[in-house]
């Protein structure tokens, strides 16, 4: 029967090399997964080749069975002293090539739609039974979009060095969250890597598609605001003039209303850097105040409560925040690690503080079900469904039934608000070209009775 040599990563994150018996090529990577490893290099060994000394691995021979001869980088110095320290080891190669890739990777950054491509392209490659090594490098060759190259690229040469690819995607912190690499790694240490993946292209198509919901819900008010402020600039630069120009001829008075748009044209065209000015140190003043802890929990209190437009958020929160404990529990991560992941989920600093008051509570001894409703950041339904899951012991399953319930919800909340909105934003731009118009109005009115009695 041929032998077969591969190089993996074992469920302690070791890079481990040996040697397998089977029938091909695919049924020797059967046999190296079901070692709960991750396969990265599996090669066909030529006849008499099985007793040659290894190229790559700094580990001495053993032989494991009569079906399976593997040498492990465990007995090596610079395992052990990994070993020693709870961390995985790292080749010497390794080591040195991490400093070189932080630096091209922490600046690159993709959107939802690259991302979940790399996903999805490396779940399917994996999932048919390539090793990780042949993954990438089939995607270096089939990704045609530059940075999604560059990125196969820089994760294929980390493998080479001797990292794991959980290591690897530490070096893109733009594009890789810690929930993210924290899902990796734990498929790397249950051998699941493919399943795992899967899963992350999911959640990512499901943000994805959360996030794009809430933009097209924006979409039309923003398109409405512009072309309010296109027919007041046209009415303050065309039609105003006309008027001050006429009445000056005729040498009547003014009128109230209609002198106030006047004074207000003549501050927008002759003071317009003034008003720039105030805006852009506004906003300056603004950065400045959310720039403080205590200016960014004010305004993410304000977010959270302000009426109406905080639906949308809150809405998410809670169905993005259900979808990822119950992905990250499903696939072994802890609890109280998968906190810690969450709360940075709301992009929130009220919120993140309140997560981080969780957290406490369950490490005191609490059930994340009482500690959220302490917390008062979540409806009585979540809380009461979690304790649910709690108390049956299916927390996982019950956390993504919480999550379908909360995104038809939030659906629901979209279509409220983005039907809200436009009537609202419609009102407030015909009030201001209402304005403008009885201005001008009442202004041709007085003229004309000056005419009459005249």
């Amino acid at each position: 029967m041929p032998e077969f040599r591969y190089s993996a990563r074992n469920a302690q994150g070791l890079l481990v090399d040996g040697v397998v018996m089977a029938s091909d090529r695919s049924a020797a990577i059967a046999m190296v997964e079901q070692k709960r490893c991750v396969p990265i290099r599996v090669q066909a060994m030529e006849a008499g080749a099985a007793q040659a000394p290894q190229q790559k691995s700094p580990a001495t021979s053993g032989t494991a069975s009569p079906s399976a001869k593997e040498t492990s980088t465990s007995n090596s110095p610079l395992a052990k002293t990994a070993n020693a320290a709870g961390k995985p080891a790292v080749s010497k190669a390794g080591a040195g090539a991490a400093p070189a890739a932080a630096p091209a990777g922490g600046g690159m950054k993709l959107s939802y739609s690259q991302q979940y491509l790399f996903s999805e392209q490396l779940a399917h490659l994996l999932g048919a039974g390539m090793t990780l090594d042949e993954s990438l490098s089939v995607l270096v060759k089939r990704l045609k979009h530059a940075k999604l190259q560059a990125l196969s690229k820089s994760l294929h040469q980390s493998l080479v060095d001797g990292r794991s690819l959980s290591q690897a995607m530490r070096d893109f912190p733009r594009i890789f969250s810690p929930l993210y690499v924290n899902m990796v790694s734990s498929g790397e240490a249950s051998g699941s890597l493919p399943t795992i993946l899967r899963r992350l292209t999911i959640h990512i198509g499901e943000v994805k598609a959360l996030r794009d919901s809430v933009q097209q819900a924006l979409l039309y008010p923003a398109v409405l605001v512009v072309i309010g402020i296109g027919l007041i600039m046209i009415f303050m630069n065309t039609m105003v003039p006309q008027l001050i120009s006429f009445f000056k001829d005729t040498g009547t008075a003014l009128p109230g209303p209609t002198q106030m748009i006047i004074n207000l044209n003549n501050t927008i065209t002759h003071y317009w850097w003034l008003v720039v000015a105030m805006l852009v140190g506004a906003f300056l003043l603004f950065r400045a105040f959310i720039a403080t802890p205590s200016g960014r929990v004010t305004w993410g209190r304000f977010k959270w409560t302000v009426p109406v437009l905080s639906r949308i958020p809150r809405f998410r929160l809670y169905a993005q925040f259900a979808r990822t404990l119950g992905t990250l529990t499903q696939n072994g991560v802890t609890l109280l690690r998968a906190l810690e992941l969450l709360e940075d989920i709301a992009g929130n600093e009220y919120i993140r503080l309140r997560m981080m008051e969780v957290r406490a509570a369950v490490v005191d001894g609490a059930t994340l079900s009482n500690a959220l409703a302490h917390q008062k950041i979540f409806p009585e339904m979540f809380v009461d469904m979690m304790s649910v899951g709690e108390q049956t012991g299916k927390f996982s399953d019950t956390m993504n039934l919480i999550a379908d319930v909360y995104e038809r919800e939030l659906d629901k909340q979209v279509k409220v608000v983005s039907t809200l909105i436009p009537p609202i934003v419609m009102v407030m731009i015909a009030a201001v070209i209402g304005t403008v118009i009885y201005g001008i109005l009442i202004a041709v009115f007085k003229l004309t009775g000056g005419l009459h009695r005249r």
